[in-house]
């Protein structure tokens, strides 16, 4: 607009100096303050481990002070090229703040357990003995890791099964409401663990005994929630789809579930936590392998280092597995996406 009015060169050749200084301003990468202290504080906490000397001689400080520097050098690059990165480059400063502060909690724990001895050992390991752990006993961390997801997966797939159908059948055939309704609200509330003295009984290994167990702790908010989802449909629907021709396999699968999907998943993800917490306890009392398995075995030890190991990998663990839910639900449920947050 400017060229064609004026018709003046100069004034074109400002635009286009105007353009390319936006351009370039758009291309300079930008300075990430956080990243940069953060970097400074990992590093920070690799000298310490590195240079100062422990009261108790422990493996690992290299090791510590090495890793340290990889997490030193990724926030700087992160820095620099951030913007190259894409996706991973803007979660990753999103995450600057975390990444100081959880730099700042490793130092003041190696200061006060390897270093200066503060918190008492065994009670309180040191970071090198969390490294540790994961060096030298990972095959039969992994072990255990592959039986809890096993034993998690069979309980909570037969829990989330007899939930749902239970929760369809009481929200759609009052009969089976009428029958069902009074058990589920003597029973369900009893917690899983209670009926553990008779599961153990009745079933003939410690294995189906854990998965029954996991199942039944799932299936009680999985059942309420369907029931509850199925219930509220609006009426309208099924006097629409029913002037449509529609038959009642349709109305089931094609109406009522969809419809009755939000409150289903919430009861996934009810059920998923109840099924964490008894699955403790069921490896606890029964069977031979696996994280519950190896909490008591690492406390029975003494082994504290494994111990809180073990814990930080079940957390992430079971985190991991509700974020997998939630992107699940995101998917099935686009028009709800963000309504439940994670």
């Amino acid at each position: 607009m400017t060229a064609i009015s004026t018709l003046d060169g100069r004034a074109i050749d400002d635009d286009r100096a105007g353009f390319s200084r936006a351009r370039w301003a758009a291309a300079k990468p930008r300075m990430w303050g956080v990243g940069l202290a953060a970097a400074a504080a990992w590093i920070i906490v690799g000298t310490i481990a590195l240079f100062w000397r422990e009261t108790i001689p422990l493996p690992y400080g290299e090791a510590l002070a090495t890793l340290c520097g990889l997490i030193a050098l990724l926030l700087i690059a992160t820095t620099f090229f951030g913007d190259g990165f894409g996706a991973f480059g803007r979660k990753a400063r999103d995450a600057g703040p975390w990444a100081l502060a959880l730099a700042l909690f490793v130092a003041a724990w190696e200061i006060v357990t390897a270093k200066t001895g503060y918190l008492p050992l065994p009670f309180f390991p040191s970071p090198q003995a969390l490294l540790e752990v994961y060096a030298e006993d990972w095959p039969r961390l992994l072990d255990s890791v592959r039986a809890s997801g096993w034993l998690l997966v069979r309980g909570f797939a037969f829990g989330a099964t007899a939930g749902f159908a239970i929760g369809l059948a009481m929200g759609w055939w009052k009969r089976a409401g009428y029958w069902i309704h009074p058990a589920l609200r003597l029973i369900g509330p009893v917690p899983a663990t209670a009926w553990l003295p008779i599961i153990f009984f009745v079933f003939p290994s410690s294995a189906s005994a854990s998965v029954f167990v996991i199942a039944l702790a799932s299936s009680f908010p999985i059942a309420v929630l369907t029931w509850s989802g199925i219930a509220g449909v609006n009426r309208d629907y099924y006097d629409i789809a029913r002037t449509l021709g529609a038959t009642e396999r349709f109305l089931i699968f094609k109406v009522a579930i969809p419809a009755a999907l939000p409150h289903v998943f919430v009861g996934l993800f009810m059920g998923l936590g109840s099924s964490f917490a008894v699955l403790v306890v069921a490896e606890m009392l029964g069977v031979k392998s696996g994280l519950g398995w190896y909490l008591s075995w690492a406390q029975g030890w003494g082994a504290y280092g494994n111990l809180y190991a073990a814990l930080l990998v079940m957390a992430l663990a079971c985190s991991t597995l509700i974020t997998i839910l939630f992107r699940l639900r995101d998917r099935l449920l686009s028009w709800q996406k963000g309504m439940v947050r994670w």
